[in-house]
């Protein structure tokens, strides 16, 4: 080919090329290890780096007895952990941004109240921000802070930091409670997704405790086509 690149690479870029042009959606198989070699004039060996290093990237799954397939690359967030979400994206090798529509004082409504466990009309802290993985939405927080234990709050460039680290930083996440659900949103909420008010969206409640201390409660939307949520448990001894 007089291509300085290594076949195998070269053989990575094909099977990408297919992927991300559509050509290759979710669950689809591609070809085998030995057909991949006789259309590049390689080794079988060389065959299985170029997949072996794509299923631990995550774009291909192996099937045991059936063959290799694509993965559905949803974004995808833990039920069980609270992770920080620019993170999680960058985890995926995709690049984090996001958009801060509010970061203010308020007074706490009826909702509010009752989920942060404070009187209604008490001062607190909330933020609206749009996060985004490579450019595309992929959550909308609406996040409501106790000011009384974390009270550097609205002082943080959000542009730089996430809600998330900001909490993690003041009081260590001891309990969360999560609660799920498929929505339909409305036009303003569709806008900031940039999805349809006809597409199902996954809406998360979530409030986190630091002791005994009830610190955050967040509404976070995703639109459905783009996210997906795990739930795993993982048992520390008896």
């Amino acid at each position: 080919m007089g291509s300085t690149i290594p076949l195998y690479l070269q053989i990575q870029q094909h099977l990408l090329k297919k992927i991300n042009d559509g050509d290759w959606p979710a669950h689809h198989q591609i070809p085998p290890e030995e057909q991949l070699a006789r259309d590049f004039g390689v080794s079988r060996m060389t065959a299985n780096k170029a997949i072996r290093d794509l299923v631990h990237q995550g774009y291909l799954t192996r099937q045991p007895g059936l063959g290799t397939f694509v993965t559905d690359r949803k974004a995808e967030s833990s039920l069980v952990d609270v992770h920080n979400i620019a993170e999680e994206v960058r985890e995926r090798g995709h690049l984090y941004n996001n958009d801060v529509l509010l970061a203010e004082a308020i007074a706490a409504d009826d909702e509010v109240a009752l989920r942060l466990g404070v009187r209604l009309g008490t001062s607190i802290y909330h933020t609206r921000i749009v996060h985004r993985e490579n450019g595309v939405p992929i959550q909308l927080e609406d996040r409501y802070v106790n000011p009384r234990w974390v009270p550097d709050y609205l002082e943080t460039d959000f542009s730089r930091h996430t809600p998330n680290e900001v909490l993690v930083a003041a009081c260590p996440i001891t309990d969360i409670e999560h609660v799920v659900e498929a929505v339909l949103v409305d036009a303003a909420t569709a806008e900031r997704l940039e999805t349809e008010e006809t597409r199902p969206c996954l809406s998360m409640s979530r409030r986190t405790w630091s002791g005994e201390h009830l610190i955050s409660y967040a509404r976070l939307i995703h639109p459905g086509d783009r996210y997906k949520l795990r739930s795993s448990v993982h048992h520390h001894g008896a």
